[in-house]
């Protein structure tokens, strides 16, 4: 049985961190109001809970569904096996977070008059986004 670690993360939107999850190769991940059990590599329901879940179905069938709970500061911390750790660590939720602040740039964008007009991947692997204001 694994141990799930907790890591604190700065997100705080539970779309925008299903968008993320998107952008990094989980389409499907579930979003919830109240907060649902995670399980194990084995189908077995794990003590921890979370509000944004991507089942272990998603990761591979030697893994253990990873969950995003809400802290009481409103943030997300992220759920992940010890097991899942190796593939799912710290380098994944940079890039995780990376693709949560394009969502929430091109939400943003959106919202008050912008259009996208490009997009560049830099080589440091970071993501320049070029706005202007719509007409």
């Amino acid at each position: 049985m694994s141990h799930f670690t907790r890591v604190r993360t700065a997100l705080r939107d539970a779309q925008l961190l299903a968008e993320a999850l998107a952008g990094v190769g989980y389409p499907g991940a579930e979003v919830h109001d109240a907060p649902q059990v995670l399980f194990g590599y084995q189908g077995d329901a794990r003590p921890e809970t979370a509000e944004v879940i991507v089942r272990r179905a998603q990761i591979g069938d030697a893994s253990n569904d990873i969950g995003f709970r809400r802290a009481d500061d409103g943030t997300f911390e992220a759920i992940i096996s010890d097991f899942d750790r190796h593939r799912h660590g710290e380098p994944w939720l940079r890039q995780l977070t990376q693709q949560y602040g394009r969502s929430a740039t091109l939400q943003y964008a959106e919202r008050n008059g912008f259009e996208v007009t490009g997009e560049e991947r830099q080589t440091d692997g970071s993501i320049r986004l070029l706005l202007r204001r719509s007409s």
